[in-house]
């Protein structure tokens, strides 16, 4: 029933808010079944991920110590970021320049955790988030791993997406292309997590939250279930 009544590109509750937070681990696929499912409920997408990272950049290309709280904190708030809320292109950009391919090089994904982990930078893009969910007149699919408890606890559908290792591990790694190492793959899902989960539970779904575990299915059946939770917690179906 769902993949009818959420055929492709459907409207949901036109003209009422509808945020579908999606927290998950790295590599749990939560990035591109997201943005599967905003394409097809017509929302607007955000990846906040891409804000974490697009900030690292910024701090290594003007000389911030990472593990200066402070300095990190002040970029966050200095960094002039442009990042894209449709499905059909990815895009983030600081000062006028196109980052979109340079954030997700190993560089980036070995030194993000130490901005993710600074609380006064985290707050700081919490509150950039909630603006541009604002500014799409709440309706938006939003991922990341603290949407459902801190960035929107009241959006109208919140759920976990979650993998084994081995699942996430060969996702991530046909992701990025086979261009990463065992070792590289492992530092960025494994090590990352274990750093981002001393200040936020992206791991455990809080209560009210739907927890939807990908290890087995392929992304459509993950996409259709994402569809079908959304539908159960709006309409009851």
């Amino acid at each position: 029933m769902t993949r009818e009544f959420f055929g492709p590109e459907t409207v949901a509750r036109p003209g009422k808010p509808l945020v579908i937070a999606i927290d998950g681990p790295s590599g749990s696929g939560k990035s591109s079944v997201s943005k599967e499912v905003a394409r097809r409920l017509k929302l607007a997408y955000l990846d906040t991920g891409a804000m974490y990272r697009a900030l690292t950049w910024y701090c290594l290309k003007t000389g911030v110590d990472l593990h200066d709280g402070a300095a990190v904190e002040h970029a966050s708030k200095t960094m002039p970021l442009e990042v894209s809320t449709s499905t059909s292109k990815e895009y983030v950009a600081v000062d006028g320049t196109d980052i979109t391919d340079e954030i997700r090089e190993p560089l980036i994904s070995s030194s993000v955790s130490a901005v993710a982990t600074t609380l006064g930078a985290r707050t700081e893009l919490i509150r950039r988030q909630r603006e541009l969910i604002g500014q799409h007149h709440h309706r938006m699919v939003v991922e990341g791993r603290d949407i459902t408890t801190v960035v929107v606890p009241n959006a109208e559908v919140r759920m976990l997406l979650t993998a084994s290792e081995e699942a996430r591990l060969r996702r991530r790694g046909i992701q990025l292309g086979g261009t990463q190492t065992k070792e590289q793959l492992a530092a960025q899902v494994i090590q990352r997590d274990a750093k981002d989960s001393t200040v936020v539970n992206f791991t455990q779904a809080a209560d009210g939250v739907v927890t939807l575990d990908s290890s087995d299915l392929n992304f459509e059946e993950t996409v259709d279930t994402a569809l079908a939770i959304v539908s159960k917690v709006i309409y009851g179906d």
